[in-house]
């Protein structure tokens, strides 16, 4: 895992490499000498005593010290970490760019000097990924990206405010409890803002908003955006559907050519190559091994967004694909699940039309019964949990056979696609023609009833259009605390109908017990009165749909990192995200929308032929996979909720859940993304307490890390009432 860190505080003389050298004779400052943050942070502790050394991150390197010191920990490429300075007379006015960012050196210079005087959107309108850190004076600017795949965090610390790109450090810095409460939010409502607010599984430990930056002046903290807000007096007028398409083909294409012009890096091998094996070539003894091919790769799914980004990255001019001398073709990997290969057929075929592009070389991922969903649940610790757990191994044989820097799809669909409360929006606008395609989408696609399909979505809409959204949250935590769950999904129309609301459960919030459900309603009816970023729902439910997959794809980063290599999905890009935000609702909402935006982009790349069945709407996950995966994984995943602790933390009814698996095994109706969900929460609860050491160093006494090992009972709910409520 890779994360920069740093603090800025009032006292000036923490140093970050031993003791502060004394004041000049004559100064004002005349106070005994200490030696760093440990002195501040643990007045009562023995190590405070220690005025030789101080706490610094484990494995860091110092992008620059005293008085506000900054940090970069991890496997960073030397390309990914920049800084400048504008004048080497003032080296307290300077910048730090972590991660892959499109400007040139001279870009960077002229932003930071437009910055010194507040000006801060410019510094995220440069393709690609990034953090960057601005410090001008003893005034610090951590700026997060607008989808959430970058964010932000910060705790009070030592008088003043750390902050990092992760939380987990954080938390052992403050040596941070679990925040059972957040952790019951995550589980209830994970697409809901208002439920988890700006917290954090640690207690103590915040997160910025998507869209926000953190702003510290010697230790005093403000977050404030850096996104124009529109009026609410006047609506905007509607953009023109070429020029906003247009716009989302040059985002996308400069977000995929800052990743090709980057310098291109070789694996490390990790073991030396066996030799000849028979029926193994190269590429495969290698992914055996564990280490990806060198140069540029892309998922292949047959798909819309990762196709588009393969045959982009394949087309554009330069050096595509692998490193000079042994090739230029990009590598495409496909995924062939052979346990399950029913539904996904035509996808197969498209990737295997698609990987006839004489610019692509094909590799085909085959796998069955050993790559199925819970058949591997070891793995690294995250810095959250995430539902990707649980098929973190499954995804990671995927990736193993790919390249050093590898495209993906992921974000399209939640960047592109219009969310159904967007329904609510052109209502508002008095636009209700623009309704008449997709209702009648919906309705083909119904089973049963198409008939009352247009109605019925139709009141849905102009009801959610209607509600306020302090009536719409206070109706949301009003149905959690009596216990409801989310109802039952069989199709697009039940999918649509339920998301046309301020907020619902999530698929785990069933399982939960009374005291977690009226945790996260008192949570709702707290955040009722506080406004919200967009009064629009459906701009609002669009929002945090993206900034919940932001955060689940961060996760997944994590979960299946392949050493060596690095995962770019850049339709997360800012430049690509404002793009789409500018799309008009009246294109988003209808049916093949995102197909028809990535035909232009590729056609802007001369790729105009396509294989039949280009855009069909790909199948939901495979719940076939996922239930052969548990009626497999059974035994282990019994034994994992025999005494879990989720349980100690009064979130679940251990009995309660492993009923629900063996209903799931068997071929009961029961939402398999809601047990993925509590399977990963809890396997993401055993590693945090299991993990050995802390992310810091530095005092005479060893630190101590956020969340201790048992037999430390977990913190549980607490001064929630209990009585009428039901155990679910």
């Amino acid at each position: 895992m890779r994360w920069l860190v740093g603090w800025s505080s009032i006292a000036a003389s923490f140093g970050t490499a031993g003791r502060v050298p004394p004041p000049a004779a004559g100064t004002a400052y005349d106070a005994p000498l200490h030696g760093g943050i440990a002195d501040a942070a643990h007045a009562d502790d023995p190590a405070g005593q220690d005025a030789e050394r101080t706490v610094h991150p484990v494995g860091a390197q110092l992008l620059w010290g005293d008085p506000d010191p900054l940090w970069a920990v991890g496997d960073w490429r030397p390309d990914e970490i920049r800084t400048v300075t504008a004048d080497p007379a003032d080296p307290f006015t300077r910048l730090a760019v972590l991660g892959c960012c499109g400007a040139g050196d001279e870009e960077l210079r002229r932003a930071l000097y437009a910055a010194r005087g507040g000006a801060l959107r410019h510094l995220t309108e440069w393709p690609g990924s990034y953090t960057a850190v601005v410090q001008t004076g003893r005034r610090i600017t951590v700026l997060g990206d607008l989808a959430g795949a970058r964010p932000v965090f910060y705790t009070p610390w030592a008088g003043g405010t750390a902050y990092a790109t992760a939380a987990l450090p954080l938390a052992d810095l403050i040596e941070a409890q679990l925040d059972v409460g957040h952790l019951a939010a995550l589980l209830a409502c994970p697409d809901s803002p208002e439920a988890l607010g700006d917290g954090t599984p640690y207690a103590g430990v915040r997160r910025i908003p998507p869209g926000h930056t953190l702003i510290l002046r010697e230790g005093s903290r403000e977050i404030t955006g850096y996104e124009p807000v529109a009026s609410l007096a006047v609506a905007a007028p509607e953009a023109d559907p070429e020029g906003a398409v247009e716009g989302v083909r040059e985002a996308l294409t400069a977000a995929v050519r800052a990743r090709l012009t980057a310098p291109r890096h070789a694996p490390e091998t990790l073991l030396p190559d066996p030799g000849p094996v028979p029926g193994m070539g190269p590429a495969d003894r290698r992914a055996a091994r564990g280490a990806p091919a060198p140069g540029v790769g892309a998922d292949l799914s047959g798909g819309t967004a990762s196709a588009t980004l393969a045959l982009l990255a394949a087309g554009l001019p330069g050096a595509p694909g692998t490193l000079p001398g042994s090739g230029s073709r990009l590598l495409a990997v496909t995924f062939n699940d052979l346990a399950t290969p029913r539904g996904r057929e035509g996808e197969l075929e498209r990737a295997h039309a698609l990987a006839a592009d004489p610019r692509l070389h094909h590799v085909v991922v085959a796998a069955a019964d050993e790559a199925l969903p819970y058949a591997d649940l070891d793995g690294p610790l995250t810095d959250e949990p995430g539902p990707c757990l649980v098929t973190a191994a499954r995804d990671r044989r995927r990736l193993a056979a790919g390249s050093a820097d590898h495209f993906t799809g992921h974000g399209a669909r939640q960047v592109l696609d219009a969310h159904p409360a967007r329904m609510a929006d052109l209502l508002l606008d008095r636009r209700r023609r623009h309704l008449l395609r997709p209702v009648a989408a919906l309705a083909r696609s119904a089973a049963e009833g198409p008939l009352l399909v247009p109605f019925s979505v139709y009141s849905a809409a102009r009801r959610l259009a209607r509600t306020p959204y302090r009536a719409g949250i206070e109706a949301a935590a009003a149905r959690l605390r009596e216990g409801g769950a989310a109802p039952a999904v069989s199709g697009p129309v039940d999918a649509s109908l339920a998301a046309l609301t301020w907020s619902r459960p999530g698929p785990a919030a069933g399982w939960l017990t009374g005291e977690a459900l009226a945790e996260v309603s008192i949570r709702l009816r707290a955040a009722a009165g506080r406004p919200p970023l967009s009064l629009r729902p459906g701009e609002a439910r669009a929002r945090a749909l993206l900034a919940r997959h932001a955060a689940d794809h961060r996760v997944f980063e994590q979960a299946v990192e392949v050493r060596s290599q690095r995962l770019h999905a850049p339709f997360l890009d800012n430049q690509v995200v404002r793009a789409a935000r500018a799309l008009p609702e009246s294109l988003r909402v209808q049916p093949g929308a995102r197909a028809e935006i990535l035909r232009s982009v590729l056609a802007s790349a001369g790729v105009r032929e396509l294989p039949p069945g280009w855009g069909v709407t790909a199948p939901g996950p495979n719940e076939t996979a996922g239930r052969l995966g548990l009626r497999a994984a059974l035994t282990s995943l019994l034994a994992l909720f025999g005494a879990p602790l989720l349980a100690d933390a009064g979130l679940v009814d251990a009995r309660v859940v492993r009923q629900a698996l063996t209903d799931a095994a068997d071929g009961r109706p029961v939402p398999l993304d809601g047990l993925a969900e509590l399977v990963s929460m809890e396997l993401w609860l055993r590693r945090l307490l299991s993990r050995r050491g802390t992310c810091w160093t530095g005092t005479s006494t060893p630190r101590r890390r956020a969340v201790p090992p048992l037999p430390t009972p977990l913190p549980r709910l607490t001064g929630v009432p209990s009585g009428p409520l039901p155990l679910r």
